[in-house]
């Protein structure tokens, strides 16, 4: 946790916050924290700043916080995502929360596995959490919007379309396509599809609302190495 994050429930002034629970643990077994010691702290939402523990013990921890720095600047890309297997999807919510995308929409595809759609890890709470790990882990204080498309067609007809417009619309893609785009200057649209990558018609669709087809080289990459390297590729 490189960013204690502190949201308005914790406050219990304005320049005072009470934690307890998961982030209490973290204080007394990761960072061994005691009374007086100053940690970096970010309002959920907010400004970031520093914390200052003026009481910890096993139920609780009080802090006096001074906010005053922005957090980081999110990419300028929104990224559809055929939903990962359930595991892949936790370790993926973070990097996309750490790597600062503003907008995620996980997206059926024909090779996502219907029993995929079933899984905990989609309940609301439980992407919030993973989103808050990788705040933490990148110091950021702003949660990415996260949208859930079960029918690829209709979202890539009727919607796609708006969402690409005045964008770099980009799928990736295994094959003959040209080499991803690299450092680019301009607001992004990505698509990056499941294990085994889109089938012919999706990437038809997709090429129709206005997403150009790009590879990374021969190697067929994981949903969760593919996201990292297409991001740090094109920012």
């Amino acid at each position: 946790m490189n960013l204690l994050l502190l949201e308005d429930a914790d406050f219990v002034a304005a320049d005072r916050a009470v934690l307890s629970g998961r982030r209490l643990k973290h204080l007394h077994e990761v960072h061994g924290a005691e009374s007086g010691d100053s940690l970096r702290v970010g309002r959920l939402g907010g400004l970031m700043g520093r914390g200052t523990l003026l009481a910890l013990d096993e139920q609780h921890a009080e802090l006096r916080v001074e906010l005053d720095q922005p957090p980081p600047a999110k990419l300028p890309l929104t990224l559809l995502l055929a939903l990962p297997r359930p595991k892949m999807l936790k370790r993926v919510l973070q990097t996309v929360a750490a790597m600062g995308v503003p907008r995620l929409v996980l997206l059926n595809s024909y090779r996502v596995e219907k029993s995929f759609w079933q899984t905990p890890f989609l309940e609301p709470e439980a992407i919030r959490e993973q989103l808050l790990l990788g705040l933490e882990q990148a110091r950021d204080t702003v949660l990415p919007e996260v949208s859930i498309e079960k029918r690829f067609k209709p979202f890539v007809e009727d919607r796609l379309p708006a969402i690409s417009a005045g964008t770099l619309g980009l799928v990736g893609h295994p094959g003959d396509y040209p080499a991803c785009p690299r450092a680019v200057s301009e607001p992004v649209t990505l698509a990056i599809g499941p294990e085994g990558g889109w089938i012919p018609y999706e990437v038809d669709k997709l090429q129709e609302a206005g997403l150009a087809p790009v590879q990374l080289g021969e190697r067929i990459l994981r949903v969760e190495t593919a996201v990292p390297a297409l991001l740090a590729r094109l920012f």
